[in-house]
């Protein structure tokens, strides 16, 4: 299989990239920069076009590209590059895939359960309606750019993404140095629900959406069993034998990371991987005490 990816360089990409290549399958990586290596294509993403030749022939496109959502504090000009590099970047991909002479059979096209909004103590699915907020908005947007792939007859998956964990970066990789000095705490209350997902079980869903024809539209790639982040503490305390006595406050959490406060570190977000299940995927790691326990035990 030939597959191009966007974001090949980020946390999700890179995993992909390796998993890919290490079952033999041809991977074109997309990037910003002047190519290093013969696999890598330059691309500006920001020009929203993108040349259909590069995506001319090949099996699948998997589009991950877009600036960091968790990594930076949400000042005015960092929200408008948050919906800048989406939109413009899938607008580019979409567009090239729908004009290519010999289209890629399907598009795996990145999103986030941002797209719910605050659900609170609701449990969220594939079906329930887009939420509110700054997020839920630019995933709207985003989605909404990669119709053009569709309209043109490849089979769309846009894969809506919960908290990836993974000891390399992330969530987990920013607070996994804290805890392992004893010094990790529970974010605000901790009531607030976490839909996460393990990054072995996050690559295999993507595998798994590449190869089954049968499968588009909007996917939630998040484990069946959403926790709380004060049970995500607990777990996480165990796994690293250290106890997490700290309380970080919801006042220094928005002091600290703006608007990413309320919508990301303290947002209640219970979503379930219905379609994903449905689709007949297993999650090896279902609950957060066996996903943690492998990723830092």
């Amino acid at each position: 299989m030939k597959v191009v990816i966007t974001g090949s360089s980020g946390l999700i990409g890179s995993a992909l990239v390796a998993n890919l290549r290490a079952d033999g399958h041809e991977v074109r990586r997309l990037v910003r920069r002047t190519p290093r290596a013969e696999d890598e294509t330059q691309w500006d993403p920001s020009s929203r076009q993108l040349d259909p030749r590069v995506v001319d022939g090949v099996d699948a496109v998997v589009h991950l590209a877009g600036a960091g959502i968790g990594d930076h504090r949400w000042t005015n000009d960092y929200k408008q590059e948050i919906r800048a590099s989406r939109v413009n970047g899938t607008t580019a991909v979409a567009t090239a895939v729908a004009s290519a002479a010999n289209p890629p059979r399907v598009l795996v096209s990145g999103s986030a359960v941002g797209y719910y909004g605050d659900t609170g103590e609701n449990v969220a699915d594939e079906k329930t309606p887009s939420g509110e907020g700054f997020l839920a908005s630019v995933v709207r947007d985003w989605e909404a750019c990669a119709a053009p792939a569709a309209d043109a007859g490849v089979r769309l998956v846009t894969i809506r993404t919960g908290i990836v964990l993974s000891p390399d970066g992330g969530l987990l990789g920013q607070v996994l140095p804290l805890f392992r000095l004893g010094l990790g705490g529970r974010l605000g209350s901790g009531r607030q629900w976490m839909s996460w997902v393990s990054i072995a079980d996050h690559v295999a869903a993507v595998r798994h959406l590449l190869a089954d024809d049968g499968v588009s539209g909007a996917i939630n790639i998040t484990a069946p069993e959403p926790a709380r982040n004060r049970e995500f503490t607990k777990a996480l305390a165990r796994a690293v034998h250290r106890p997490a006595l700290a309380i970080v406050p919801s006042p220094a959490l928005k002091l600290a990371l703006g608007g990413f406060a309320d919508e990301g570190a303290l947002v209640s977000q219970r979503v379930l991987p219905t379609r994903l299940e449905d689709a007949g995927f297993t999650f090896t790691f279902a609950d957060i005490d066996a996903a943690l326990g492998a990723l830092v035990g």
